[in-house]
């Protein structure tokens, strides 16, 4: 009997967040298109190189190299700049310059990016809506940006307000846990009940929890259990009202103030 199986989606690309925190990454050229590049890289905690005469630096990049927010190398591209490099990015109006780049990237096998010539592409960029540790990237595959950025947009407006805040609260709640429950052994029971816990909060709700709400969240973990708000509320201030909390099983004990 067949089974309703995904279907293959060919001529699509691999959908990665790629971790380059730390890492080289080197960027040839300094205008407009180097400026954006450049920016999504120091936003993903990346160390980059500019190799760009001075003189060809725009304004944004100029700025960059002098907060010291790059490494700025004033001169054309030499063979050596790649030393080290974990990927290379190329934004110079210079096709014959960008292909020799592009070949010695490959013969070394670091991944690059030639603006605007998806063929001398290992990755594209798409158009990227940021809220915190939120990222959503839309891709055409190189054929559409502009309709990628509109997409994105349209996207963006339909998210909750605070998105990124609540994602937040939920990376700290998680890390909470991982403490309080470090083995791999409970990995199970953790991954359930952090989804219990995205289920029964509302957007806003995930918000306005505090410290002392994530602290007391972690208390119903024993019994894998997700109070509602209003609980979390009464707990506040230290009061602990056994009677109020009508979802413990005994699991574990807590003492009352009194």
């Amino acid at each position: 009997m067949a089974k309703n199986f995904p279907q293959v989606q060919p001529g699509g690309s691999l959908i990665l967040a790629w971790q380059i925190k730390g890492k080289k990454v080197l960027v040839v050229g300094g205008g407009e298109v180097a400026a954006g590049r450049i920016l999504n890289c120091l936003d993903a905690d990346a160390v980059v190189h500019v190799v760009c005469p001075a003189s060809g630096l725009n304004d944004e990049v100029a700025h960059r190299v002098a907060q010291n927010q790059v490494t700025h190398v004033d001169r054309l591209f030499e063979p050596s700049d790649l030393d080290g490099a974990e990927m290379v990015l190329v934004a110079v109006d210079d096709p014959a310059a960008s292909t020799v780049i592009w070949k010695l990237c490959k013969e070394r096998k670091i991944p690059a990016n030639i603006a605007d010539v998806p063929p001398e592409c290992d990755f594209y960029f798409g158009s990227v809506h940021r809220d915190g540790p939120l990222q959503i990237m839309v891709s055409t595959n190189g054929k559409g940006p502009r309709v990628a950025a509109a997409i994105r947009k349209f996207i963006a407006k339909q998210l909750p307000r605070n998105a990124g805040n609540a994602i937040e609260q939920i990376g700290q709640l998680r890390m909470k846990l991982r403490k309080i429950a470090p083995d791999a052994e409970d990995s199970p029971k953790r991954m359930g009940w952090m989804s219990k816990v995205s289920d029964a909060y509302k957007w806003e709700e995930m918000c306005d929890l505090t410290e002392e709400d994530m602290e007391n969240l972690l208390l119903f973990y024993p019994a894998n259990k997700v109070p509602s708000t209003d609980v979390l509320k009464a707990l506040r201030g230290g009061e602990r009202d056994v009677h109020a909390l009508d979802v413990f099983d005994g699991a574990f004990g807590f003492s009352v103030g009194a």
